[in-house]
């Protein structure tokens, strides 16, 4: 006998991508016995939206984040395994059937999670396409086990919650990597892309920059806390370095033209960091995108530099900014 499986979709203002992903969410090939959505306290149509479809729809009143939004739903729900996913994120047919079966295969397996598609939910212009680009580039290079567990798409097993807890509601941002990382060596998680998603990604710069520079400041916060190995890195260390150091150099060419070269020099390292990333774009997109892409994608790391710098000084100064290392506490109440 198959598994019982509860979707959990958490939300908030979802209302431009949530019929998407329940429709996704219905097309499944390996049937769910459930579906929850969970609205964080939603101010658009987004609980209209989802009363068009059979699911259950739990309300909070303030806007609690996601960790406390999935929590809600974990403790709602009745499945042996969980399947969550993002409201903006709209999985391909295959997806569940293709986790639940790694999960039949290797029972030490606690969490199989999955890959964003090139193909976007919408097409909302180059914003978005250097997002798809680098997010699913990222994760494939990763496929295989991994201590991070990430939970835009993903399947796991009741039993992980029961023994390590649930999310850290401290959290607004990394608490999928915390939980990753409490799981440890008790249960292997499998990044894999045979569980696909079509995702609705950012699509503007302004907004994609504050993002990054809000959820980078408790990259260093959870780092530090982290018991185990370095978990998934979506970019490389060195060119990320060369990002950083890049803006630091270039007062060196007011001292003299020759100098402009420091700069030059690290711009060169934080194209060429990952070569396997700047062929995925050529070939993808052509050689004409390389440079938009690049362009954006310094600007993105500069955010999450100063995001992580400003993290690691609250951190300093207030070390409740940051994981509380929640005791286990059981799934259902």
């Amino acid at each position: 006998m198959s598994p019982t499986v509860s979707v959990i979709i958490p939300v908030h203002n979802g209302a431009k991508t949530l019929r998407a992903c329940l429709e996704a969410v219905y097309a499944q090939r390996h049937p769910v016995t459930e579906v929850i959505v969970v609205d964080d306290a939603s101010t658009d149509r987004t609980r209209e939206i989802a009363g068009e479809f059979p699911c259950r729809l739990l309300v909070t009143d303030r806007n609690t984040g996601p960790a406390a939004t999935r929590n809600r739903g974990i403790r709602a729900s009745g499945g042996e395994l969980l399947f969550f996913l993002d409201s903006d994120c709209a999985p391909e047919p295959d997806a569940l059937g293709n986790a639940l079966a790694i999960l039949t295969r290797h029972p030490d397996v606690g969490c199989v999670h999955g890959i964003y598609s090139l193909l976007p939910l919408f097409d909302d212009g180059p914003i978005e396409a250097y997002r798809l680009l680098h997010g699913h580039h990222w994760r494939l290079r990763n496929v295989g086990r991994v201590r991070t567990t990430l939970f835009a798409v993903c399947l796991i097993r009741r039993e992980v919650f029961d023994t390590v807890g649930l999310f850290d509601e401290n959290l607004r941002a990394s608490e999928d990597v915390e939980l990753g990382d409490r799981m440890g060596d008790r249960y292997a998680t499998v990044l894999t892309d045979t569980v696909v998603c079509r995702h609705d990604d950012d699509s503007r710069l302004g907004p994609l920059l504050r993002k990054q520079f809000s959820r980078s400041q408790l990259l260093i916060p959870v780092a530090l806390a982290e018991r185990g190995p370095a978990g998934l890195r979506a970019n490389s260390p060195l060119g990320l370095l060369g990002a950083a150091l890049l803006p630091t150099t270039l007062p060196l060419a007011l001292l003299a033209p020759g100098l402009l070269l420091v700069p030059l020099g690290l711009l060169v390292l934080f194209v060429c960091a990952d070569p396997g990333l700047l062929r995925f774009v050529a070939r993808r997109r052509g050689p004409g995108f390389v440079p938009f892409f690049y362009g954006v994608h310094l600007l993105v790391q500069w955010a999450v530099v100063a995001g992580a710098v400003l993290g690691g000084l609250r951190h300093l100064a207030d070390r409740d900014f940051g994981p509380t290392r929640p005791a286990s506490t059981p799934a259902k109440s």
